[in-house]
């Protein structure tokens, strides 16, 4: 099976690249600024890091919540139940966020960047029914770039999994996407000139991307959030409309949760190989019927000496896990994570035991120096990838460190703290994922 890239090439071949400027190689970076850094405007300075990263492992859950709707799996859960501790129930949840501009001249968004969502969006004046939003709204009618898509074109007849349909005259596309909470967001399909700011510092202007320019988007939206860029393997994504002009390939290097760096590094293109010494890849698996989601196939977790299976989700063709960048935890079955906390939990030696001031964490150390962890690898197929601590527990404050694994029948999820330190590529024509452990500080 085979990702969308031919279908996007097709649907999307409107896209230029005239201003692919890092360039003459075909490639380019971003920054992703993590959304509880000090640069990003969903910090919080009265949140305590307890409560931040707490906060996290809760968006991880609701996470969950939102691809089991996408998925159509069926929930023990209520997903809207806004009495579930372990939810953090916003639409908008995705961990990293890009400086992106629409429109001519430019108009600057702060978006999500987000692997578990394909379309582009940004809510547009006229607003019929918005959620409130802290930064300004974008108005088409003050771009001279900005297009609406009609009912007849390829763009809208390959939207129809984001509920594309037509305006009540019958000329313009429209989309609808809803979330596991009850959110939504809809309004019109449109071809607009996406820039993006590169490492360099010159912008990568993609004119004629298609975005969804939302008119009536209301829910758990949070009012911080400007938009979504989706990086999904479906055909609206960046990924797919950047289609050959990337070759198909990106990668990213995300840094430790509580590094003092506050950016990660994203690359499209030739930028993105990942070769040298220590790569390690594995085949990645797509499912037509849910071409969003990125699986691979998880065969076991060794900790120390003790290798313990992973059964993981029913979904994803051969594949049982889904890696995601904006989920921050790992999350496995029950029974399997009870197996991997009790082996961790048996072979950690020195340190002290402690609780996590949040009660959201089940297994958690004073991280002082009497603390050995055992060494823990995640077999995927064809890759024995060794993790780090930093992999492993995630710092919840100066004094405690937590077990970044969590219990979840739903639906298992590979997520960011155990990508954390690797150089993680995506060649989406040859189907393979590739791990390189990278000091992403310093990239």
């Amino acid at each position: 099976m085979s990702f969308p890239i031919t279908l996007a090439l097709a649907t999307f071949c409107c896209i230029i690249m005239s201003a692919f400027v890092d360039a003459q190689s075909g490639g380019f970076s971003i920054n992703l600024v993590h959304r509880d850094s000090e640069s990003s405007p969903f910090y919080n300075p009265k949140e305590t890091p307890a409560r931040r990263v707490g906060n996290a492992g809760r968006r991880s859950i609701g996470r969950v919540h939102r691809f089991s709707h996408m998925l159509h799996l069926n929930s023990s859960r209520s997903i809207s139940d806004p009495s579930d501790p372990d939810a953090q129930l916003t639409a908008n949840n995705g961990e990293y966020l890009v400086n992106i501009s629409l429109g001519t001249p430019p108009f600057p968004i702060v978006a999500i960047a987000d692997t578990g969502s394909d379309i582009i969006w940004t809510q547009c004046k006229p607003c019929t029914d918005c959620y409130k939003q802290d930064a300004p709204l974008f108005d088409p009618k003050s771009s001279s770039s900005y297009r609406t898509v009609s009912c007849s074109s390829n763009a809208c007849n390959s939207l129809q999994s984001e509920g594309s349909s037509c305006s009540s005259d019958g000329s313009v596309c429209e989309y609808q996407v809803s979330y596991g909470d009850q959110s939504h967001t809809q309004g019109d399909v449109a071809a607009e000139t996406l820039t993006l700011e590169s490492k360099t510092g010159n912008p990568v202007a993609l004119p004629k991307t298609v975005i969804g320019c939302g008119h009536d988007n209301a829910g758990t939206f949070s009012p911080k959030g400007s938009g979504i860029v989706g990086l999904g393997g479906g055909p609206a994504s960046l990924v797919s409309q950047l289609g050959s002009s990337i070759g198909g390939k990106f990668s990213y290097c995300m840094v430790p949760y509580a590094a003092a760096k506050p950016t990660s590094l994203m690359n499209f293109g030739t930028n993105a190989v990942v070769s040298g010494n220590g790569v390690l890849s594995t085949p990645l698996i797509s499912d037509p019927s849910q071409p969003t989601f990125y699986f691979l196939q998880l065969e076991a977790v060794s900790v120390g000496s003790k290798k313990i299976a992973f059964q993981g989700s029913s979904i994803g063709g051969s594949g049982n896990i889904i890696i995601d960048s904006g989920t921050t935890l790992t999350l496995v079955p029950t029974d399997f994570f009870s197996q991997l906390s009790d082996a961790v939990e048996t072979q950690v030696t020195g340190g002290t035991k402690t609780s996590d001031p949040e009660g959201f964490f089940s297994l958690c150390y004073v991280p002082d120096s009497s603390l050995k962890l055992p060494p823990v690898t995640a077999h995927f197929k064809g890759a024995d990838v060794v993790l780090t601590s930093d992999n492993i527990f995630i710092q919840v404050n100066d004094k405690v460190v937590c077990l970044a694994f969590y219990a979840n029948d739903q639906l298992s999820i590979y997520g960011n703290v155990a990508q954390q330190n690797f150089l993680i590529g995506y060649d989406l024509p040859k189907q393979t994922l590739s791990f390189k452990p990278t000091d992403c500080t310093n990239t």
